[in-house]
């Protein structure tokens, strides 16, 4: 069974690469923004031994921020799950499967020389070859999504309903077993094929949202109440409320990006989203390097520190890129032919984490 239900500017999108969706890329753009925030705010304070006002702002986002990640990745799928397996492979395992090889490289080779000054070498390589069984750091997300797609491609024809009835329980247990791929797995991907299986509604909200957007506006003030409420109460994480506040908070950015779009405003967001994978894959040199300067040399507070270590991990990856096209080193963020497993389309560039 395939999920025919996408709408007409999805199928447009995902037929036509130079065409993008406007509030698709918003949404990417306050993901990523989100993502940066948390793994800096949070690095900050560990290495301040205390917390600051962003800290607020990640509670908040806590709820929603991956979740929203994840079904956002899952939209466009239906209209490439029939493709033949190799070409399927290539483009949704092999690409991300490229990146993660070579940027939790580039990690270790900062990283290994504290590490080894600390346990020693033979720490290093174990660590170094544990990282292709247990994500490491950072880079989960581009390890997780292989799986999901696949699994998504393999389990087509078994009902909708329930594979969604199941994951929706997965999330619901929940799941903790200290590793990362079985616990992610029972928590995000009832939304990765959230949105593989309702990007037909998720789309209609949008456009409804674009058409009213006095009513959106009161609906995301609502929803930011009880999201509030349910986090500084201690409710967020129980059974039931985080699955309806994951799915609640991704409408909300869904919601939200679509009126950014409809008003053009903080485009700089939307640029955000269209290169939310490069700033994924290199936001933790600047990140880590510029938290290190601010908290020995900065007199702000560590609220304040927080908030340019987040800017100085999205600028600084994006400034890493721009390096990278001018020096020619693209491989860094272009997957070469060389790792092609099926042919290549005129043109093709990076693909999105969409």
């Amino acid at each position: 069974m395939t999920i025919s239900g996408t709408s007409a500017t999805a199928q447009r999108a995902a037929q036509s690469s130079p065409e993008r969706i406007d509030w698709v890329d918003y949404a990417k753009g306050i993901c990523i923004i989100m993502v940066v925030m948390m793994h800096s705010v949070l690095g900050v304070e560990i290495a301040a031994g205390q917390t600051g006002y962003m800290h607020h702002l990640v509670e908040f986002a806590k709820p929603f921020r991956m979740p929203d990640f994840f079904l956002i990745s899952g939209l466009f799928l239906a209209v490439v799950i029939d493709r033949d397996w190799r070409t399927y492979l290539d483009r949704k395992v092999i690409h991300f499967l490229y990146f993660y090889l070579l940027w939790v490289t580039i990690q270790f080779g900062f990283k290994a020389p504290g590490f080894a000054a600390e346990h020693g070498w033979p720490y290093v390589a174990q660590l170094y070859l544990m990282s292709f069984v247990e994500p490491f750091g950072t880079l989960w997300f581009i390890y997780m999504l292989p799986v999901f797609f696949v699994l998504t491609k393999a389990t087509r024809n078994v009902s909708p309903l329930l594979i969604w009835t199941i994951a929706a329980l997965l999330e619901i247990a929940p799941i903790t077993t200290g590793w990362t791929m079985i616990d992610e797995f029972c928590a995000r991907f009832v939304y990765f094929y959230s949105g593989y299986l309702f990007a037909r509604q998720v789309f209609a909200l949008s456009d409804q949202a674009r058409a009213r957007p006095i009513l959106a506006l009161i609906g995301l003030a609502a929803w930011a109440v009880v999201n509030t409420l349910l986090v500084y109460g201690g409710a967020s994480e129980l059974p039931v409320v985080s699955l309806a506040l994951g799915f609640a908070g991704a409408v909300a950015i869904i919601v939200g990006g679509t009126l950014l779009a409809k008003m053009r405003w903080l485009t700089v967001i939307r640029f955000f989203g269209e290169h939310s994978i490069v700033i994924y894959l290199a936001f933790f040199l600047p990140m880590a390097t510029s938290r290190a300067v601010l908290l020995k040399f900065a007199p702000f507070d560590i609220g304040t520190i927080s908030l340019l270590v987040t800017i100085s991990g999205i600028v600084g990856a994006l400034m890493i890129w721009w390096l990278a096209l001018r020096v020619h080193a693209n491989f860094l963020f272009e997957r070469p032919a060389a790792f092609w497993i099926a042919p290549k389309k005129q043109g093709a560039r990076l693909q999105a984490a969409e």
